[in-house]
């Protein structure tokens, strides 16, 4: 069942105490951190993280409700806001926690909004009135202003990943103010509007945070607005719009993402694809921005897929009623309860989980029904290099003629990743001979599972295709050939095991006349293991070495060359074989070739088969060997 589900929920989620045991839960998204707060007496928090590691559970003064709470990166400073003028902070270097130091706003009459942690020691203050950046000095207890801006601020919102921090400005909320930050410095970048939906002159439109999410896609920071079905648009449904954010220079909308329905959504972003969830019909729809068609100067997308439910997920029951044989209970998907955040967590407070959300790609190969596009899309994943290679399989099995320009399609794709991996790589070899001036600046391509090479095609895919039984030989080849065009198309050098793939399967099926083609056209081309200048002695010492000994034997005489060939080579090769009656074909063969060419069937003493002639007398007797005619 779960093998028709492309999205999935973490099989380990983090859990915490759930809404009704607690009086709040906070998550930070810099750490990945979910804070479970009670307050009475004193506040209790514990704190879990991704892993048991970042788990960890203290108390502080109660000094009213905590309207916010987040580590500093490393779990190093604690940061609390109780109130709208101040925030509290409690130094956790070293352990343990100790005693509290506060920090007002600046501005006068402000009201902090929130806070975000840029680094280990520096926080911005987000106010109604602007933002104030300050580094703290744990040892003095103490904060100190680095710089400050003043601008009127709807909502906030901050990526911790890239450090941006985004302002929503305006009466309507849609002029968006972003703000970078790094290592004490702050910087002001573009200031960019987002398009609301047209609407009549009387109804009051605003931007809601709701609808805003902010996320890193193929290592560009984007914008995400979801905009909902305008009815005095002909618009048959919400869209996202996805604005680009450069650190320099303007911010542009760029895609366009379909829905084709309206309700409730939330986003989250998987291995780059844009995740869209749809509350009213429980599933989910996935967009690839690199999938594109191009509208003016937008690119407009429809989901990649069909729309589909997140896959079923059944949670431990807890509480006084759980008892410990109880099977687990399914869990409420797309639950009103459920919070995500960017990129891909979702949480569910009432249950008490956190969940990764995860892509699994081997179900796409069913609902992707065209080959190049699947590919395309399988090529941009983290965890693709087995689906691929079982790609390639499935859409070789059927054997059908009309594949072949399918299969020459995928192969370029394959052979263009693979190409510009070698390119890199080479620049990046050139420039560390060059010297540290050059070295210093280039880094080292890493190989990411989209790079499928001649090793990998030949172990997973193409050995055990070209002995598939049913299938048509001349397909087989084919297909084996058109790996090699593409390698070719592409200028990598093609490795020594697949042109012995392809004389072994031509070997096998007979064609010695297509062999001879290939050599004589160079259709399998120069390479170190095989010569072809002198590429008849080459291939029989291919098949030889692969106990090919009859195979050998045949293409030797399909060329010609049996007269002249070293009848030791070929006995030497069929002893090896443990197989007598192997041995006996090719020892009578060289007999009968020696009383052809000289009368006699016995072997000249420079052949040095005498090893050989001595072997044959003792497992078959000395009659069987065969006699001169005497005339």
């Amino acid at each position: 069942m779960s093998d028709e589900y492309y999205l999935e929920l973490s099989e380990n989620p983090v859990q915490f105490e759930n809404a009704s045991s607690v009086n709040n839960v906070f998550f930070d998204e810099a750490n990945k951190q979910v804070f479970a707060v009670r307050s009475g007496g004193a506040t209790g928090v514990v704190v879990k993280g991704p892993d048991d590691k970042n788990s960890l559970a203290f108390r502080m003064d109660d000094k009213g409700e905590v309207k916010c709470i987040k580590f500093s990166l490393g779990n190093k400073i604690l940061a609390v806001q109780r109130s709208t003028k101040s925030v509290d902070f409690i130094n956790f270097i070293p352990d343990p926690p100790q005693s509290e130091f506060s920090q007002e706003c600046k501005t006068k009459n402000a009201s902090i909004l929130g806070f975000c942690w840029t680094t280990w020691n520096e926080i911005v203050f987000v106010t109604d009135q602007g933002i104030e950046f300050y580094q703290i000095l744990p040892e003095k207890r103490s904060l100190k202003l680095l710089k400050s801006q003043s601008i009127n601020v709807n909502w906030y919102m901050y990526c911790p990943e890239t450090a941006v921090l985004l302002l929503s400005t305006t009466v309507q909320g849609n002029v968006i103010q972003p703000f970078a930050f790094k290592s004490a410095t702050m910087s002001k970048m573009s200031k960019f509007e987002i398009e609301l939906p047209s609407v009549p002159k009387q109804a009051k439109l605003s931007l809601s945070e709701r609808d805003i999410a902010v996320a890193t896609i193929y290592n560009q920071l984007f914008v995400m607005y979801l905009k909902h079905h305008s009815r005095t648009t002909n618009s048959p449904g919400a869209e996202v719009v996805l604005y680009h954010l450069p650190r320099e220079g303007t911010c542009k909308k760029t895609h366009v993402l379909k829905l084709n329905t309206t309700g409730k959504f939330a986003l989250n972003v998987v291995d780059n694809l844009v995740v869209v969830h749809h509350q009213s019909s429980q599933t989910s729809l996935i967009f690839d921005i690199k999938l594109k068609e191009l509208e003016g100067n937008v690119n407009v997308h429809q989901p990649v897929l069909p729309a589909l439910s997140i896959n079923p997920y059944k949670v431990p029951l807890t509480g006084p009623a759980a008892a410990p044989s109880q099977a687990p209970v399914p869990c409420e998907l797309y639950s009103s309860s459920w919070s995500v955040f960017q990129p891909d967590i979702i949480i569910s407070a009432s249950e008490g989980f956190l969940w990764y959300l995860q892509v699994k790609l081997q179900p796409t190969l069913n609902l992707l029904q065209d080959k190049g596009k699947l590919m395309d899309f399988l090529l941009r994943r983290r965890d693709c290099k087995m689906v691929i290679l079982s790609v390639c399989s499935q859409m070789l099995v059927g054997g059908d003629k009309g594949n072949l320009t399918v299969v020459a399609t995928v192969f370029d794709k394959l052979n263009q990743v693979y190409k510009e991996y070698l390119d890199a790589e080479q620049a990046y070899s050139t420039a560390m001979e060059s010297g540290p001036s050059r070295s210093s600046t280039c880094k080292r391509p890493v190989r990411t599972q989209a790079v499928i090479d001649q090793s990998d095609m030949y172990t997973h895919v193409l050995s055990s295709f070209s002995e598939k039984k049913g299938v048509k030989h001349k397909f087989i080849i084919a297909v084996l050939m058109e790996y090699i065009r593409s390698l070719n198309q592409f200028q990598i050098p093609v490795q020594h095991y697949l042109y012995e793939l392809v004389i072994k399967t031509l070997v096998q099926h007979n064609l010695f006349y297509m062999l001879h083609q290939f050599l004589q056209y160079h259709v399998l081309s120069d390479s170190k293991p095989l010569r072809l200048a002198t590429a008849n002695d080459e291939i029989v010492e291919v098949l030889l070495s692969k106990q090919q000994v009859l195979g050998a034997l045949r293409f030797i005489r399909s060329v010609g060359g049996h007269d002249n060939v070293s009848a030791r080579k070929f006995l030497d090769a069929a002893r090896q074989t443990n197989d007598s009656m192997l041995f006996y074909t090719i020892f009578r063969f060289f007999e009968q070739r020696n009383m052809k060419l000289r009368g006699n069937p016995a072997f000249n003493q420079g052949e040095h088969c005498e090893e050989h002639v001595t072997y044959f007398k003792q497992v078959f007797g000395e009659n069987a060997m065969m006699k001169q005619v005497t005339t």
